[in-house]
């Protein structure tokens, strides 16, 4: 009898937390949606939206050759949260990676650049760290990141 009680018990608390965590993951894609939405407007962005979630303006859309999510490029850039408060940043030089070594938001977004072009990525917590916090930056956060795709080295 004691093990049955148990087993509801631990039964129990997982689907609890399942439907906890769910809700949450909910709540933080509607959440972020609004405020890169809300952000969007404040700074009169014209911002397009693609299917995964992920916002991104082109300043500049660059003449060189476009990259695809297994590229290696090297992009100079700034991230920052919705209020202005900058996270990181690279010198003007830049970052050289292999685009399946980064966040799901920069796989995505620095493919709509070609060499040379500049823009900005909203990146909503799913496509970055999640819920977990990573450094700085607090689980669930969206991060913003003004980019300029400097070369694609294949």
């Amino acid at each position: 009898m004691k093990n049955t009680f148990i087993a509801l018990a631990l039964i129990l608390s997982a689907t609890l937390l399942t439907s906890c965590k769910s809700d949450e993951a909910v709540d933080y894609k509607t959440r972020n949606d609004e405020e890169i939405q809300d952000y969007i407007t404040e700074n009169n962005l014209n911002a397009t939206k693609t299917n995964s979630g992920l916002y991104y303006v082109i300043n500049e859309q660059g003449s060189g050759e476009q990259p695809i999510a297994t590229s290696n490029v090297t992009v100079a850039y700034k991230g920052y949260f919705t209020d202005g408060t900058v996270f990181d940043e690279s010198d003007a030089e830049g970052i050289s990676f292999n685009l399946q070594q980064v966040i799901a938001g920069w796989t995505e977004g620095i493919t709509y650049f070609n060499e040379g072009g500049s823009g900005i990525l909203l990146v909503p917590a799913h496509l970055g760290y999640g819920n977990n916090n990573r450094g700085s930056i607090p689980g669930g956060s969206v991060l913003i990141f003004d980019v300029n795709l400097i070369s694609v080295d294949e």
